[in-house]
């Protein structure tokens, strides 16, 4: 998109907002990391097969706690996302947030995840190492584990290879983030055959924080300096700094059994409208 050409915030739409998702230049994870925390000490290997720089990870100090953080990384140029696999774990990146995960449980620390991949790896390897079984595992420890965990979706947040780390107590989304089941172009290629549709997909797939927040998926859109988080780097990270801070203090005073019992309502509450419309529509036709 030509920054000289930019529409205001009002007018972007939802192909306009993945473009802005998808920006090489807006913060990344690590950029987060740093910006927010102090002590960072990155931890890696998932104890089974090796590391994966697609997932990052380890201890920090946090407004003056320590908290663990996990995240998706992507590069800043080809080399660089070559590297980082374009921010697509394998499975043994999303074994080494799970092994995180029970590291935060067994000291008591928070966690903070930050969301921004495009989809989990999808290629042969990856499913021959168990992708699918890292990711559920992954869902599935998120959703009983003892401690609070606050997600933010910086980026793209991509099908379960996003979902695998973003079960979390409060979701925060960047206004132009996104947060789907699969990309654009996937869902266009799918219902039409024909991926150059991925404008027209963007829009009826409501994959923008507005319609998110809606539906009830994410708790809090976090607000962007000028038209997007690359525009202003430090600023996009002060602004979710300070929703971050606030709400780890609120999480932070609830007991771990009022914590998961506040969890399972949130994600058991999820699709519930549609659910109601569904029977209404049936209830009219067929009375």
């Amino acid at each position: 998109m030509d920054r000289t050409h930019q529409p205001d915030q009002q007018s972007l739409t939802p192909w306009d907002r993945v473009q802005l998702a998808r920006h090489q230049q807006r913060p990344h994870t690590l950029d987060y990391i740093q910006g927010l925390c102090e002590d960072f000490i990155e931890l890696h290997g998932d104890r089974r097969f090796g590391d994966d720089p697609a997932m990052v990870g380890g201890l920090a100090s946090f407004d003056g706690q320590t908290v663990v953080v996990v995240g998706h990384q992507k590069g800043r140029d080809t080399r660089e996302n070559v590297k980082r696999n374009f921010g697509m774990p394998h499975p043994e990146g999303y074994r080494k947030a799970l092994r995180l995960f029970r590291y935060a449980e067994k000291f008591g620390f928070p966690v903070l995840s930050f969301i921004d991949t495009p989809a989990a790896n999808p290629d042969k390897e990856a499913e021959e190492r168990g992708q699918s079984n890292a990711i559920a595992e992954s869902i599935l420890t998120m959703c009983e584990l003892r401690t609070p965990i606050i997600a933010s979706v910086i980026g793209e947040g991509g099908s379960g290879g996003a979902l695998a780390i973003s079960v979390a107590d409060l979701i925060l989304m960047q206004e132009n983030a996104v947060y789907s089941v699969a990309s654009p172009e996937a869902c266009a290629s799918i219902l039409w055959r024909d991926s150059s549709k991925a404008p027209e997909a963007a829009l009826a797939m409501r994959i923008t924080a507005t319609d998110l927040l809606d539906l009830g998926i994410v708790d809090e859109i976090i607000p962007e300096p000028e038209i997007g988080a690359h525009t202003d780097s430090e600023s996009a990270i002060a602004i979710l700094g300070e929703r971050l801070r606030e709400y780890l203090a609120y999480v932070r005073t609830l007991s771990i059994d009022d914590l998961l019992e506040q969890r399972y309502i949130k994600y058991r509450a999820i699709g519930q409208y549609q659910e109601r419309a569904q029977l209404a529509l049936d209830a009219a036709l067929h009375p």
